[in-house]
């Protein structure tokens, strides 16, 4: 399975609220910070939700 690094890299002022709760339950509670998640197709789909507010730094084995 593995995990993936992903970084929150813009704010989410003025974004809709179902973005903002995607954010915040992909365990983001500051801007700028990293996060290593499990990569499954459910973290998958979140941040593919919000890819313009994200970065995704690598793929951890």
């Amino acid at each position: 399975m593995g995990y993936i690094k992903v970084k929150w890299a813009k704010s989410y002022i003025g974004r809709s609220k179902d973005q903002r709760d995607t954010i915040r339950s992909l365990g983001f509670r500051r801007l700028n910070e990293e996060r290593v998640l499990k990569n499954t197709p459910e973290i998958r789909g979140m941040i593919k939700k919000v890819i313009h507010l994200v970065k995704i730094l690598e793929d951890v084995r």
